[in-house]
């Protein structure tokens, strides 16, 4: 049976919590191998919905769940997110849940920076959360970061934030910011260390047992490939790699373990913060696809920015991240357009382009080519069969297929797991 990555091939906020929680059912272990808790997942269980951030989904199933070497980690934020699932009546305990060791760790000191930094750009900010993200991945490539192995001796402890506050302090010297105190962080991070060492682990290890004895490894992603800071929309991306390959880097294994890559696919676009967005729709359209998709950020609460499908952007992610097929979600949300448009190519001063230009400056500037199909105008809400969708339906699922060059694995339907018109299971050969 193939491990499964499962990516977002937009902007982030497709969807898949509900299809990763979907998956996770069929896993043994789930791994999430990038981002922090800048990143949210939606599941619903019957009457129970949960909001996760750092935890992978497979823990509300009891599932061996993991956060890979390749994510951040607010221990405090962490630990509130436990007691938080506990209280919902899932048990966390360090049998079920693994924090790679080598991950590093998100300071209170990197958020402050993270605020700081955007308050100072006014009008040029990029849109972070401002939960220190990227500020512990600049510490982390710069190889000052305080690890979650380092908490378990003081004088690495000790020695680290030394190190770390002469970078730091400087910075929030120079953004007229309060200096972070040495004794106080340490303080803190002696605090910290006997409530997060007990889930610490050589998860590398681990996943490569798991993986010897033939249990299926579910990849985790957070965001998407249009966030990725190589192939997304630079400056205005996160912090961290998000296509299939982090998949690998993430968590400790070699390439060679990640089988099927599911990139998760809204029917229509959606981003949150600042930077292009060609197909954004500011009328009425762009508001009824926002109210019917309840289009708010799991973490933050922001409004998401919507428009039409743009097939050029999906087509690229999947070239880019190594996508084999898509589970499309959101269909019922066009269920009373219409018209629909889809976005098949981009004008550029004049030249027709068939990709997303790397320039700051020409994403910017691109306007969207699009074709125009009829609406279905009738409910696809809970479909579980082809059959129960409508012909104008099905035809627009067959278009995106033919644009984007790649085939849908998974229709999803509704926010209800059920939902879900299964084409390909992407765990089987």
């Amino acid at each position: 049976m193939a491990n499964v990555a499962v990516v977002g091939s937009q902007w982030g906020d497709e969807g898949k919590g509900k299809i990763v929680d979907w998956l996770s059912e069929r896993a043994d272990v789930v791994v999430r191998f990038q981002g922090g808790h800048n990143a949210g997942h939606t599941l619903v269980i019957g009457n129970q919905t949960y909001k996760l951030s750092l935890l992978p989904s497979g823990v509300v199933r009891g599932k061996l769940s993991i956060i890979g070497n390749g994510v951040v980690v607010d221990a405090r934020a962490l630990l509130r997110e436990i007691e938080k699932i506990r209280e919902q009546g899932v048990n966390i305990t360090p049998d079920t849940l693994k924090v790679a060791d080598t991950a590093a760790l998100i300071l209170p000191l990197h958020s402050t920076l993270d605020q700081g930094r955007e308050a100072a750009a006014g009008a040029s900010k990029i849109g972070t959360t401002g939960r220190g993200i990227g500020p512990a991945y600049e510490d982390k490539v710069a190889r000052r970061a305080i690890r979650i192995c380092d908490l378990a001796d003081e004088q690495t402890i000790a020695f680290k934030v030394e190190r770390l506050l002469a970078h730091h302090n400087a910075l929030l010297r120079g953004l007229g910011l309060p200096e972070a105190n040495a004794a106080e962080l340490i303080a803190e991070l002696k605090d910290l260390a006997p409530k997060i060492l007990p889930f610490a682990a050589p998860v590398w290890q681990l996943l490569d047992d798991a993986r010897k004895n033939g249990r299926r490894i579910l990849f985790e992603g957070a965001q998407g490939a249009m966030l990725d800071v190589d192939h997304g929309t630079y400056p205005y991306v996160t912090s961290s790699n998000t296509s299939s390959g982090m998949a690998a880097v993430g968590s400790g294994l070699g390439p060679s373990a990640v089988g099927y890559v599911l990139g998760i696919t809204k029917a229509y676009t959606t981003r949150v913060g600042s930077g292009p967005f060609p197909t954004e729709l500011t009328d009425a359209v762009g508001q009824l696809l926002g109210e019917r998709g309840f289009e708010f950020g799991t973490v933050t609460g922001r409004k998401r920015r919507c428009g039409w499908f743009d097939a050029v952007m999906v087509r690229q992610a999947i070239k880019v991240g190594g996508i084999t097929g898509i589970a499309l979600t959101k269909m019922d949300v066009l269920d009373t357009l219409a018209e629909i448009k889809v976005c098949v190519g981009y004008d550029l001063r004049g030249k027709k382009l068939d990709y997303f230009p790397s320039g700051m400056a020409d994403q910017a500037a691109v306007t969207p080519i699009y074709e125009t199909m009829p609406g279905w105008q009738q409910s696809t809400r809970g479909a579980r069969s082809w059959a129960q969708l409508p012909a104008e339906a099905i035809k627009y699922v067959r278009r995106i297929e033919e644009l984007i060059e790649c085939p849908v694995a998974l229709c999803s339907t509704s926010p209800e797991r059920l939902d879900t018109i299964m084409v390909k299971d992407p765990f089987s050969d």
